[in-house]
């Protein structure tokens, strides 16, 4: 894809049998343009959208990679897709609470910088190990995906052929891992991507920000996986059991609407 714009935001909306994400990455896309409405925004998807809130509409550089409904494999292709010099690449199941602009100042000096963390909606960092087992185990990262900031350079069409890598020969990659899943995360494929290039080159894991907030049972201690129908949730602006939210909000109920 030709560089069109310095910077902006890249949304993966690629739908399964189960979501539909492009609707996902319109309400994240709203969400943005709250807070900065001159900011460029594109969505990589697997069909038609003619949502004005979008600058670029971009189908998938090398088609659906994928033999199932796990669409995650092409994560990969995000790198040559983008219309960016600079790119927040951002998971379409969020919403932007505050402005995220000043996140530009901080990561521009990388060429690859992924979250790391994750934190609850009280604002707190998550203390619950319950889905970061595997990584744990096998020393990785604590990688985020769900935030990823590349500008175009070495560094990250290095770190980009290694996520291929890993997604496209994961048989032999996951025999490197103890209690590895038999389909590939983008999140794990990510740790062992920037554990290869090298975890200082790729994360900033002394840093506040970026961070998500993810709303998933262990981490927020919730009874039931659905929050949505346990906690009391306000919007415009958003709280979360009276709680303001900033930052990006990983809902994790793909069919909540704000």
């Amino acid at each position: 894809m030709p560089i069109l714009s310095e910077r902006g935001y890249l949304i993966p909306a690629l739908d399964n049998e189960s979501t539909d994400y492009v609707r996902c990455a319109q309400q994240l896309a709203h969400s943005i343009r709250q807070f900065e409405p001159e900011a460029k925004i594109a969505v990589v998807t697997l069909r038609r959208c003619a949502d004005s809130v979008f600058d670029y509409v971009i189908p998938l550089p090398h088609g659906d990679c994928s033999t199932g409904d796990n669409k995650q494999c092409n994560d990969w292709q995000m790198f040559s897709a983008s219309p960016f010099r600079q790119t927040i690449k951002l998971e379409a199941d969020m919403i932007i609470a505050s402005s995220i602009d000043h996140w530009w100042a901080m990561m521009q000096h990388r060429d690859v910088c992924i979250s790391t963390g994750c934190r609850d909606y009280y604002d707190q960092p998550a203390q619950s190990r319950f889905y970061r087992k595997l990584f744990d185990t096998n020393n990785l990262p604590d990688v985020y995906n769900a935030i990823t900031y590349w500008r175009v350079s070495d560094t990250a069409k290095e770190f980009f052929k290694l996520v291929r890598a890993i997604f496209e020969n994961w048989t032999e990659y996951r025999k490197l891992l103890k209690f590895a899943d038999e389909e590939a995360s983008t999140d794990v494929v990510y740790a062992m991507a920037a554990k290869i290039v090298g975890v200082e080159q790729c994360t900033m894991p002394f840093a506040s920000y970026p961070q998500i907030v993810h709303m998933k049972k262990h981490i927020i201690n919730t009874r039931t996986n659905d929050w949505t129908r346990e906690l009391v949730w306000e919007t415009d602006p958003l709280r979360i059991q009276t709680v303001a939210q900033w930052g990006a909000f990983h809902y994790h109920i793909k069919d909540w609407q704000p």
